[in-house]
């Protein structure tokens, strides 16, 4: 079971990672302008009094004037945390803070996280129970067994909101998942599988409770603990939950209860299951290895003494992951948007069937490519991948239905389909891509050639690049860039390649190539020389050209327009286009990209028309459908001025044209292009909703507005981004981070970019 994968990062970077800018991972932000004295007013005092008194009236006014109905409560007291035990309350935060980030990231649900210094029972239940009137929804995590079974019963006895210990039933609900679509492809029904839990803790006994409310008979599991077989009339290291699943069997070792089982569930520890048990399960056996990090048995050690085993685990790099971030952000989104009173039997396995409905479906290419292998139902496919941006529509609909079904929603939803409709626009679909293209990377590994390999920036991005198993970074630069990575902490500088132009075999080579391609620009052979000696993006530029990488990063110790000047002289555009950068703002349900910010100072009408075209198709590979617009201070000529013919003529050369699959509109100011109340004013336009292509009118006002938005606006920007050259290279700010370079790294490697 696993939320995470297995990218692997130094402790410095995670250090560094959490203590950048403002510390943690998460922040306040109002949704509500606060910038005059009447909007504080609105907000406090007075205006605060109105919705007070309307919910003294009608505590249910708290979902629509508040942000309770959106808002869930990570809460721990830091006593299992992940795989490393109880380390305290103060100690779990940081997961507490991830997990908070999750629920935004996939469902766009709000979340605070609460760590409770506390051991006590009693005190951590009176404590979470008092935070009703705070939160739509209760996520408990980290919790140690028995004392989760108690905490969560009794919390939802008492409490009239969701509640969900997301270590049980969150695994629970993936691994019934996947046991659903098991039992499919081996011909088997959950009335009549033999299934054997290995693990006695909260996850193990949470899953053996759903598949038997799911139809798998109480005496067909055999759940094992330290101790071995729970039987009827066991003593030894007994408890009341343990108990309720003993069952009668002469089994006294996971051995022998093995002994042609249908199904292994493992949550116990790394290597529990040994490939002579596997050998003894019955034909076609489904194995479940879920212990964290390591599983109980490797898929490839399954595999080899059966090779007809069905298998899963809780890690990203083989097939079949038991991943809980399937579950809780979908499972509470659909609870939350009925306004549920709780999370119950009905919900657990309404989203398990969804989920293994949705793995039964066609995949969608973005996803099959970022994966880099075949991802269609089968035994390599029966859960679904993390990334899929049908999850937020599939599950939370899966789940509010049954909600409704069950009784516990205080809220029903009247049109299922207009509610799916709303739950696909909740979330920016580049959030997906983004997490695809990492993917993509990891499974279709290019050779990124890192040019200015004597920074600490570039080293910094280019280990994390390697660990994270997105490709195979080179460096350019002297002889002392293994010191250098061994000052970083690398522990095997050589491993990675360096070219050095003093000792690369192939320089003359190079020089002719470049002299070939400038002598009649005016440049003397030893210009040349020297060029391809000492500079190196030249260097880097000119070993791209030739093959020896597959994608060039640079930028970041010289300005982006010098940086570019350089790499023209070696690198060619894609016939038939100008080159043009791309500044890409990302909000949490939305995307604008803003073209051409780096290269051309006065585009042509003809340029801005093949800049829409590539930015549009950038856009597409990105998850949207594109929507142009061409930025004036004019609206559709209102005011007349000098300057806007070109931008007329970018458009008309669009219509001039009959391969156009994409809306575009102009010429008009943004407010025009962004705004649907001031598009409602011009409702000749062609533009369907707010343009997410921004086609700037020149270079000066691109560029200035790339820069304050990235300065100013509060939300993530990406780029710039090369677009048009024949070779992948990417030109990064002078002031990227080495998060920002993996960034153009990955775009360039998956060719979201190109």
């Amino acid at each position: 079971m696993s939320e995470g994968s297995s990218v692997k990062f130094s402790e410095q970077e995670a250090l560094d990672f959490h203590a950048c800018g403002r510390p943690g991972k998460i922040e306040i932000v109002a949704s509500k302008p606060m910038a005059t004295q009447r909007d504080l007013s609105l907000a406090y005092s007075p205006g605060v009094a109105v919705p007070v008194r309307a919910i003294a009236d009608d505590p249910a006014k708290a979902y629509d004037y508040t942000a309770k109905g959106n808002l869930v409560a990570v809460i721990s007291n830091g006593t299992a945390i992940l795989g490393l035990g109880n380390l305290g309350a103060l100690a779990s935060k940081p997961v507490m803070e991830g997990k908070a980030v999750l629920f935004k990231r996939f469902a766009d649900v709000d979340s605070i996280d609460l760590e409770l210094a506390t051991e006590d029972v009693d005190r951590f239940i009176a404590a979470v129970e008092l935070l009703e009137p705070s939160f739509g929804g209760i996520n408990l995590e980290d919790i140690k067994a028995p004392e989760c079974f108690i905490i969560e019963q009794t919390l939802r006895e008492r409490m009239k909101i969701p509640v969900m210990h997301d270590d049980q039933h969150g695994t629970a609900i993936i691994s019934a998942a996947g046991l659903i679509n098991a039992c499919y492809l081996t011909g088997r029904e959950f009335k009549d599988v033999k299934v054997v839990v290995n693990g006695a803790g909260a996850a193990a006994i949470a899953c053996t409770a759903l598949i038997k409310a799911m139809g798998v008979p109480h005496d067909n599991v055999i759940m094992c603990d330290r101790t071995g077989v729970i039987y009827e009339g066991r003593t030894e290291g007994m408890d009341q939950w343990k108990s309720a699943h003993a069952v009668k069997t002469d089994a006294r070792t996971l051995a022998e209860a093995l002994k042609g089982a249908d199904v292994f569930l493992g949550l116990s520890a790394a290597g529990a299951l040994k490939p002579e048990m596997v050998k003894d399960m019955a034909k076609k056996p489904i194995i479940f290895a879920m212990a964290n990090p390591d599983p109980e048995i490797t898929p490839p050690d399954a595999k080899a003494v059966r090779p007809d085993a069905i298998v899963a685990t809780g890690r990203s790099d083989y097939p079949n992951q038991v991943n809980n971030v399937l579950g809780f952000p979908f499972i509470f989104r659909g609870a939350l948007d009925v306004r549920a009173t709780a999370i119950n039997e009905e919900m657990k396995i309404a989203a398990a069937r969804a989920l293994a409905e949705l793995a039964r479906e066609a995949v969608p290419e973005e996803v099959a490519a970022a994966y880099g292998r075949t991802h269609s139902f089968g035994a390599d496919y029966i859960i679904p991948a993390p990334f899929d941006p049908r999850l937020m529509e599939v599950v939370p609909a899966a789940v509010a239905q049954a909600a409704m079904d069950s009784g516990v929603a205080q809220r029903p939803i009247a049109d299922m389909e207009d509610y799916r409709t709303r739950l696909r626009s909740r979330l920016n679909p580049t959030t997906s891509v983004l997490s695809l293209a990492y993917e993509a990377a990891r499974n279709n590994p290019s050779r990124v050639l890192f040019a200015e390999g004597e920074e600490d920036v570039v080293l910094r991005a280019a280990v994390a690049f390697r660990d994270g198993g997105y490709g195979i970074p080179m460096l350019v630069g002297r002889d002392d860039v293994h010191d250098r990575l061994r000052a970083l902490g690398v522990e095997d500088p050589e491993s990675f390649t360096v070219f050095n132009s003093r000792h690369y075999p192939k320089v003359p080579e190079l020089v002719d190539f470049l002299y070939q391609r400038l002598e009649r620009r005016g440049y003397l052979r030893r210009e040349i020389e020297r060029m391809v000696n000492q500079d190196r993006n030249m260097f880097a530029a000119l070993l791209l050209a030739a093959g020896e990488a597959d994608v060039m990063i640079t930028g970041t110790t010289r300005t982006y327009s010098q940086s570019l000047r350089q790499i023209r002289r070696a690198l060619d555009p894609q016939p038939g286009v100008t080159p043009f950068g791309i500044h890409i703002l990302v909000g949490q349900s939305h995307t604008v990209f803003i073209a051409d910010t780096t290269v051309t100072e006065r585009p042509t009408g003809a340029q801005l028309a093949e800049i829409a075209i590539q930015t549009a198709a950038v856009a597409r590979r990105m998850g949207h459908e594109p929507r142009v617009a061409f930025l004036s201070y004019s609206t559709f000529g209102n005011p007349e001025g000098s300057f806007l013919d070109r931008i007329r003529d970018g458009v008309k050369a669009l219509d001039a044209r009959d391969d156009i699959d994409f809306e575009y509109e102009g010429e008009m100011p943004p407010d025009v292009a962004l705004n649907p109340a001031m598009h409602r004013v011009y409702p000749f336009s062609r533009l369907t909703g707010p343009a997410n292509v921004l086609v700037m009118p020149g270079l000066q006002t691109a560029n200035i507005s790339a820069k304050l938005l990235k300065e100013l606006g509060g939300e993530a920007m990406i780029g710039p981004l090369l677009v048009g050259m024949e070779h992948r290279v990417q030109i990064a700010a002078m002031t990227a981070s080495a998060s920002d370079l993996v960034t153009l790294a990955v775009l360039a490697a998956g060719q979201i970019v190109h």
